[in-house]
């Protein structure tokens, strides 16, 4: 902590004390009439730092454990673990494991929230072969999420997020994201996700508020591609094409298979008139998912505003998604 006239600077750093690690600095700076505001930013960027570590151990614990001995947590944690790995077979294992933790604890709202988000990742991926069964069971396990989980911040954000983007109520879905950001102001992915739902919102300027916090709070996260993935789709609405195109690249550096980044990709190329690289992207998507098209595009991208559509359908037809 250093003083110079009325400014204050805080340092800190969080180290592991098993390993000496280094695992978060940051420094904070302000008025000495704002001491106590300073201190609470402290404790949000520490606590934002340790929660994903201390998952990350837990989750390491379950896969110690056998099989036999595994209780709910211990299914949900190894849940986790799948689907984090981005295919569509561990996304499967991820589901199975979301529903076997649901078996042993019918009150595990944050299991039924996973679930649902599960189906939301096989939506946007192009997975999903029985619409209309996934489409019903994805929105029964999000709304038993929020029912279950009034204090529980994943199971308020991952169902309220399903209910945007699987079941397009999106002023429900802001409402319980909202409830679960007050209840834990310091979790990066709910701040990732209340990003994207605001990308479907047509809300750009929030969708860059909120993911720059989830970066502040989690600058090494996992999910890192999503970040990017959002903010190319809140600059892609403002029309700010060159910096749109630049985040979907450094999305899908991190994920080479994130559709939505691949589509939004070709779609901001498409419009800046570089028809080379968005043919690119677009034949990589369908790769992915040959069954794409410009007529089942709201599948992958349910944007509220007909505008914002009707934008984003321009990009890709012209850089070359059939009909």
């Amino acid at each position: 902590m250093r003083k110079a006239g009325n400014r204050m600077r805080i340092a800190g750093q969080l180290i592991d004390a098993e390993t000496g690690a280094h695992l978060w600095a940051d420094r904070f700076e302000g008025a000495l009439a704002d001491m106590f505001d300073l201190q609470d930013h402290v404790a949000s960027g520490v606590v934002g730092a340790i929660i994903p570590r201390l998952q990350d151990e837990e989750i390491k614990r379950a896969r110690r454990k056998p099989t036999e001995s595994l209780n709910a947590y211990d299914y949900y944690l190894r849940g986790l673990v799948k689907v984090r790995r981005w295919t569509k077979d561990a996304n499967s294992e991820a589901l199975q494991l979301f529903c076997k933790a649901i078996e042993f604890d019918p009150r595990l709202a944050s299991a039924y929230g996973m679930a649902a988000w599960c189906y939301t990742q096989r939506k946007a991926r192009g997975w999903m072969t029985e619409h209309v069964q996934e489409r019903a069971e994805a929105i029964r396990l999000a709304r038993k999420a929020v029912y279950l989980g009034a204090d529980d911040p994943v199971a308020l954000c991952m169902g309220g997020y399903a209910l945007a983007f699987v079941a397009h109520e999106f002023d429900d879905a802001a409402a319980f994201m909202d409830r679960g950001l007050v209840v834990n102001p310091n979790l990066a992915q709910a701040w990732t996700l209340s990003g994207w739902l605001r990308v479907w919102r047509g809300e750009p300027e929030l969708t860059l508020e909120h993911v720059a916090h989830a970066m502040r709070l989690s600058p090494f996260d996992n999910s890192s591609y999503g970040m990017q993935g959002a903010l190319a789709y809140a600059h892609f609405l403002e029309g700010r094409y060159d910096v749109a195109s630049s985040c979907a690249d450094a999305s899908m550096r991190d994920n080479p298979t994130f559709l939505l980044s691949i589509c939004l990709s070709a779609a901001s190329n498409a419009l800046a008139g570089r028809l080379e690289p968005a043919q690119r992207s677009i034949a990589r998507a369908l790769e992915c998912v040959p069954g794409l098209r410009v007529s089942n595009l709201n599948d992958l991208a349910p944007f509220r505003r007909a505008e914002d559509f009707a934008t984003y359908a321009k990009g890709l037809r012209k850089a070359g998604l059939p009909e």
